[in-house]
């Protein structure tokens, strides 16, 4: 009973989780184990995210989401953790032995995202059990896209209530008069915006309806999983070879991750620029070619790139972000449509040209580098937008 209740205190309770390989089998509860009474929930989300899309900084919003990611596992020293990025914002989950590193990480990154990115971030903690106390519960399971990594996906309305009371003020996380910077080592956006191959990137967000009978969800998610195509890969935006890696990066892309690398070493913004560009010079010259430098191998990175993108999840609904036909967008959306007609389902989709790719590397000689996919013209904050007004309406 004391090493349940130790696990139960540690991360060792989601390392333990058995990680699905499949997809379409986390639409089943049964894939799910609830967090245990002691955890905690960690959210965060861009204030008016639409207005920086209508401005063009939506990859700044990105950036955002992906650094309380990358900054909380800096933070953690690497250890395994659940967590989902979900394009204006990132949620989490920890042990409340974790609760004042959690709230550190979570003050530091939103007075970076103010000082380095000039937007407002909101960020909250709620215990888990408060959730459960208001009839929701957080329920995670781990999806395994690849050998490498392991994603969180969580079910139970839990963290959808938690972002609910966060935008009403509740639960917010203090920001102490100072506060030490974060840790960004590892957030990178280097990579070119990826073109649609096959016509449209389809931003996709299917939530259960209030009062939805669990097996007519159920159904509907893997009814649009079969029409997003079979497969571990089925619908990736991302192409085979994997992104596009340009030299020199675009201005945004190099500021951005300029302002990250100095998050915590200070000094010239200029001087972070040009450190980046010269990096990223050598980056670039190592893919082209292909040479291997010590344990880096340009083509083992680009394959572990694609296998470990992050581009569909479970996150209280289904999230996706797809490269398909228009044919395939306009069966995805009937049938999305005709699920909220019925009552199974609230739903917001989202279609643009291209796809943008925030990048947590700790090490690129690594094998668990995540990468996280999102639509580059609004994305899962546009198709998000579009449940609100609905669900307002």
């Amino acid at each position: 009973m004391d090493r349940e209740r130790d696990d139960e205190a540690s991360l060792a309770f989601y390392e333990s989780l058995p990680a699905h390989t499949d997809f379409s089998e986390l639409r089943h509860e049964t894939a799910y184990a609830p967090l245990p009474p002691d955890w905690i929930v960690g959210v965060s989300d861009i204030v008016d995210s639409t207005g920086a899309v209508e401005a063009g900084r939506y990859k700044s919003v990105n950036t955002a989401a992906a650094a309380v990611i990358a900054a909380l596992s800096n933070a953690l020293k690497g250890e395994d953790f659940p967590f989902v990025f979900a394009g204006d914002g990132a949620s989490f989950a920890l042990p409340g032995r974790y609760e004042g590193e959690a709230r550190g990480v979570l003050a530091s990154v939103a007075a970076w995202v103010s000082r380095d990115l000039g937007m407002v971030m909101r960020v909250a903690v709620l215990p888990v059990s408060a959730i459960r106390r208001h009839g929701f519960d957080v329920r995670v399971a781990r999806h395994a896209p690849s050998p490498d990594v392991a994603y969180a996906m969580f079910s139970g309305g839990g963290l959808a209530f938690a972002e609910a009371r966060m935008k009403a003020g509740d639960y917010a996380v203090d920001r102490p008069a100072t506060v030490l910077p974060p840790d960004l080592s590892g957030l990178n956006c280097r990579f070119a915006e990826i073109a649609a191959q096959r016509g449209v990137i389809l931003s996709v967000i299917a939530l259960p309806a209030p009062g939805a009978p669990a097996a007519r969800f159920d159904a509907l998610i893997g009814e649009v999983l079969r029409l997003a195509g079979d497969g571990a890969e089925a619908g990736s935006p991302v192409p085979a070879e994997g992104p596009r890696l340009t030299w020199p990066p675009s201005w945004q892309a190099l500021t951005l991750e300029a302002r990250a690398r100095r998050s915590r070493s200070g000094g010239p913004l200029s001087l972070a620029r040009l450190r980046v560009a010269l990096h990223t010079l050598f980056a670039h010259i190592l893919f082209v070619s292909g040479l291997r430098v010590g344990a880096f191998d340009p083509a083992r990175y680009r394959r572990q790139l694609v296998a470990n993108t992050d581009f569909r999840k479970f996150d209280d609904g289904l999230r996706m972000t797809l490269d398909c036909t228009p044919a395939t967008a306009d069966a995805i959306e009937r049938r999305l449509a005709e699920a909220e007609r019925e009552g199974i389902a609230l739903q917001g989709t989202h279609r643009q040209d291209a796809a943008l790719m925030t990048c947590f590397v700790p090490s690129a000689s690594r094998s668990d580098h995540v990468h996280f996919v999102d639509g580059a013209t609004g994305g899962y904050s546009a198709a998000a937008a579009a449940v609100k007004a609905k669900a307002a309406g």
